[in-house]
């Protein structure tokens, strides 16, 4: 399969896929609580059949057109992944999402990461809209949606509870024609 350089780190975009339950559920271990401020990847993911199990969702979703899995791999170790949750051919609209384990955070590989993704999303793929939900205490992505060229387009106050705690989803995305001249202007720097 595919192994995209993002820059010369040693940071990999890759499939992530079934057969990288093990590794995926040691990367969640190793930022658990972590990756767990905002998602909830890291109660889905709790043991390796729930690795697998999630995994095996995002194959599913990948052969009906509906969403894909991509592993973040830093000097050939998994140390996040980026996903399009949804991914609606029909309407050229999806979201996409991350997590990364701490010891990597600040490097820039979630935005270098999804700016493939999202190159792949409008001129591979055909797509019009790609949306950001974040929780509005999330600011490092928050900051990746800017960095991104992504337009906050409003807050759903207090609509997800999430651990006993009522928390509010900020709502960011780029357009097709935005992207492409984001994409002329957006530095290099990503961190």
């Amino acid at each position: 399969m595919y192994a995209i350089s993002l820059g010369d780190d040693g940071a990999e975009l890759r499939p992530l896929e079934v057969w990288h339950a093990e590794e995926l559920l040691a990367q969640i271990d190793r930022g658990r609580e972590f990756i767990g401020r905002h998602i909830g990847l890291p109660d889905v993911v709790s043991d390796l059949d729930g690795a697998r199990s999630w995994l095996r969702s995002y194959a599913d979703k990948r052969a009906a057109d509906a969403g894909s899995l991509h592993g973040i791999w830093l000097d050939g170790k998994l140390v996040g992944g980026l996903l399009f949750r949804v991914w609606d051919t029909p309407s050229g609209v999806c979201e996409a999402g991350c997590w990364l384990e701490p010891a990597v955070a600040g490097r820039g590989l979630v935005t270098r990461g999804l700016r493939v993704l999202l190159d792949w999303a409008f001129q591979e793929r055909g797509m019009h809209r790609v949306e950001w939900h974040v929780s509005s205490a999330n600011e490092p992505s928050i900051n990746v949606a800017r960095r991104l060229g992504m337009t906050r387009e409003g807050v759903l106050r207090e609509n997800h509870p999430y651990r006993g705690v009522r928390a509010s989803t900020e709502i960011w995305s780029v357009l097709a024609p935005e992207w492409r001249v984001a994409r002329v202007r957006t530095p290099r720097n990503d961190h």
